[in-house]
């Protein structure tokens, strides 16, 4: 699965979030603007996916720059202005760039690792001998607590990484256009945006610039992105 995620994990979110790809011609103006904030950054060109959704969101994913795609939905590049959706793209950019999509398999993957220590720790526990059975009582209890505990403190580690990479996302995306106002009014657009993104999943849902179920409140240490 770990590597499956590794190697087709773009793929997987991509069609599920019913992504279709494009050309240069079907969306010049899209295209130019990636093309020409590549050139900046220094990095190839990701291949460019539109979901055709009112909602205000897009996304990133790939393992590395060579291995990118950057995903925009329709209501997202007909709501923002030139600088704005410039200012979106290039935090997109920056997720690959920075390599935040591989960071965050990583974590994924450990996150994993937690939960089958925590159940083997439970086993071992459980296979104490009878003449020893105080001590194996007790290891089982400690063991049962850490069977409960450490997933969840496993995924708030995770939902706190992914925090973290869009803050980074944001400063570099600004450092790219030189032009930080342009993300700010983006995101306050975005923010005002009622629409949720029908195609979205609990899976695919930290990919996203923004919270893509819209109305449903999350606890901040749950939250898989900071407030907008």
């Amino acid at each position: 699965m770990s590597l499956s995620s590794y190697y087709a994990g773009d793929k997987i979110a991509l069609t599920t979030s019913g992504a279709k790809q494009i050309k240069k011609e079907d969306n010049p103006y899209v295209f130019r603007m990636v093309e020409n904030l590549c050139i900046t950054a220094g990095i190839p060109e990701p291949k460019v996916y539109i979901i055709d959704s009112p909602a205000l969101n897009a996304f990133a994913t790939g393992r590395d720059p060579k291995h990118a795609s950057i995903a925009l939905t329709t209501g997202i590049i007909g709501a923002l202005e030139n600088e704005e959706l410039e200012g979106v793209i290039a935090h997109e950019l920056s997720h690959v760039q920075n390599y935040d999509i591989r960071v965050m398999t990583v974590v994924i993957v450990l996150v994993g690792l937690v939960s089958l220590l925590a159940q083997w720790f439970l086993h071992f526990g459980g296979g104490r001998r009878d003449s020893d059975s105080k001590g194996g009582n007790l290891f089982a209890i400690v063991a049962i607590v850490l069977m409960l505990l450490s997933p969840i403190i496993a995924e708030l580690i995770k939902l706190a990484v992914s925090r973290k990479r869009e803050y980074l996302a944001d400063a570099s995306g600004s450092l790219l256009t030189r032009y930080p106002e342009g993300l700010a009014r983006a995101l306050e657009k975005i923010q005002a945006s009622t629409t949720p993104l029908a195609t979205a999943s609990t899976a695919t849902a930290h990919l996203f610039i923004s919270y893509p179920f819209k109305g449903k409140s999350v606890s901040g240490l749950f939250s898989t992105h900071p407030p907008i």
